[in-house]
């Protein structure tokens, strides 16, 4: 062996005994997965408060939550003990509706659970309260339906149903199975 042969060994051993501590103790680096970070919200609010409006610059609902939960990977947006207030046309003859839980999907659908109650603010209306445990609700063309059983309440009425469907702007519904109706005019 010569000289240079010994001189290369012994530089590439020194920089081998150099280097070996810091690749021994390094972490390893904890990489996240587009899986796991989906599940991670991009935000939240707490009392979130939001006003949405049309094209034509009219509302078109206004919202309230105690707590938001918004997924941007995912396409939704969760809510604890939501608030809509929908406006139908003209900003007249609004509905209110609240429940226990709601996701709002990137469609501009959003379904509500848990304690469903949808209240028309017009007094003359036909139909004042509908109560289930669950309802989708298209935000876009006012429209909404479940497949729950659900309780619909008119001044002199009351029906029970499995199932419906309703277009809020023309006042039409729908019912799945209907199960019974009472009419006590006053």
């Amino acid at each position: 062996m010569n000289r240079i042969t010994i001189s290369i060994g012994v530089l590439f051993m020194l920089v081998l005994l150099v280097y070996m501590p810091g690749w021994i103790n390094d972490d390893p680096q904890q990489t996240t997965t587009n899986d796991e970070e989906s599940w991670r919200p991009n935000y939240q609010a707490s009392n979130m408060r939001s006003t949405l409006y049309d094209d034509k610059g009219e509302i078109n609902h206004q919202v309230f939550a105690l707590k938001m939960e918004h997924y941007q990977l995912l396409g939704f947006t969760i809510f604890s003990q939501p608030k809509y207030t929908i406006y139908v046309s003209n900003q007249q003859n609004p509905w209110h509706v609240e429940a226990r839980e709601g996701t709002l999907y990137e469609d501009n659908r959003i379904q509500l659970e848990t304690d469903v109650e949808i209240r028309s603010l017009n007094e003359e209306g036909f139909v004042q309260t509908i109560r289930t445990q669950f309802i989708e609700i298209n935000l876009a063309d006012k429209t909404m339906m479940s497949d729950q059983p659900v309780q619909i309440n008119g001044k002199d009425f009351v029906v029970m149903s499995n199932g419906f469907t309703a277009d809020l702007t023309t006042q039409e519904y729908e019912l799945k199975d209907h199960v019974q109706t009472q009419y006590a005019p006053r």
